[in-house]
């Protein structure tokens, strides 16, 4: 039986999860954690039967508390300790760390000290705490399995190869909605056209990210510290169909690709499964019916925050903390409707040239760092 501890449930990654372990009878889910949204938490812990959850806003866990009742026997947390006791549980096998943003950073570092395996989907923790979460993985000997389509599919192609033939990382992205505008014809987005999304099914902070491509600079950021590989070696492609989800170039010259349907439960359950592959629903892919895969460079013109990605990765120390926290500011004043869809990139590049670097920072540093990047936008909206 492989126990799982499910940290984000009711997000995207988090419910499909759910499906995987729906299909696979020798799973169960120990741990559930969500932000605040009790009702699919509370449904999600009657089928589940988790020994312990956590709701991070205290008020909605004391109601969940009162309507479980009678009814569960689970354990109702709160806070930060609450998600941290839900990636530690004694009886846990592997950690699924599905929340979004920097909130995820400390609940991976207990379930690493925990020694209990990471299946990854929080790039934030990644691209803020590299520095600080792959030595401990290393010293702790656990498991860090990507669940994101684009570094699952990386460490695929990189079963059974040595570190040293690798030539570099060949990202793939869609191009999001907006592929093949230019900067004028993205003055007018609305947040609707933005949200569109042409291949996949995500929540609206990832949606957003993925139209700037922003999600594609946090992803290179990612990949060079799950891959241990330099900048100049990770190429990103727009690959509009979704049916290559990444490829790697090897030092003679082959290229190796991880290809499939746009569907998320394929990474979740080679994580939750590795080193076994597994039957997998949805649907397959036919290449009678398939017209095309087509390429293109990205146009780091107009999608600013490509380029800035690269630069944060490039300078390091707490410059990646500026560009995640710059963005995820960014992205919740446009789903408010408060500022244009072109001001997300100019808010990041403000704040980036604003900071004074911090060259190895602690976590309680990468913590602070964000909170002054959030007080200095705030300053600007006020």
């Amino acid at each position: 039986m492989k126990n799982i501890m499910l940290l984000g449930s009711t997000g995207s990654i988090g419910m499909q999860t759910l499906e995987v372990v729906r299909a696979n009878e020798d799973m169960k889910v120990v741990s559930l954690a969500a932000f605040q949204s009790i009702d699919l938490l509370e449904k999600q812990i009657l089928e589940f039967e988790p020994e312990v959850a956590c709701v991070y806003k205290e008020e909605k866990a004391l109601e969940l508390k009162k309507r479980l009742k009678g009814r569960s026997k689970v354990t109702v947390l709160s806070g930060m300790e609450g998600l941290s006791a839900c990636a530690t549980v004694p009886s846990g096998d592997i950690a699924v760390a599905a929340v979004v943003g920097m909130i995820g950073i400390r609940p991976v570092i207990e379930a690493v000290k925990a020694k209990k395996d990471i299946a990854f989907a929080n790039k934030e923790t990644l691209v803020t705490a590299g520095h600080l979460i792959m030595p401990l993985v290393k010293k702790m000997g656990v498991k860090l399995l990507p669940v994101d389509s684009e570094h699952s599919a990386i460490f695929q192609c990189l079963q059974g190869a040595r570190h040293k033939e690798v030539s570099k990382l060949i990202l793939t992205a869609s191009g999001g909605p907006f592929r093949g505008k230019k900067r004028e014809e993205l003055k007018s987005v609305t947040l609707q056209d933005a949200l569109n999304h042409p291949n996949w099914s995500m929540g609206k902070k990832i949606t957003i990210d993925s139209s700037t491509m922003v999600n594609k600079g946090l992803e290179v950021i990612e990949a060079r510290w799950l891959f241990d590989i330099g900048f100049d070696r990770i190429q990103v492609v727009l690959q509009p169909q979704s049916i290559i989800h990444s490829m790697v170039e090897f030092c003679d010259g082959a290229v190796m690709a991880q290809l499939g349907t746009p569907d998320m439960r394929l990474p979740i359950q080679y994580a939750l499964c590795y080193p076994e592959r597994r039957q997998c629903m949805g649907e397959r892919l036919d290449f009678t019916k398939l017209s095309a895969i087509t390429f293109e460079q990205p146009d780091k013109e107009t999608f600013r925050s490509l380029v800035l990605a690269y630069e944060a990765g490039k300078t390091g120390g707490s410059m990646p903390t500026v560009l995640n926290a710059a963005n995820e500011k960014a992205v919740s004043l446009f789903l408010q409707e408060k500022i244009p869809y072109l001001a997300m990139a100019e808010l990041i590049e403000d704040a980036m040239e604003a900071h004074t670097v911090l060259p190895n920072p602690s976590l309680e540093e990468i913590l602070e760092c964000e909170q002054e990047v959030y007080r200095y936008i705030d300053g600007k909206y006020q």
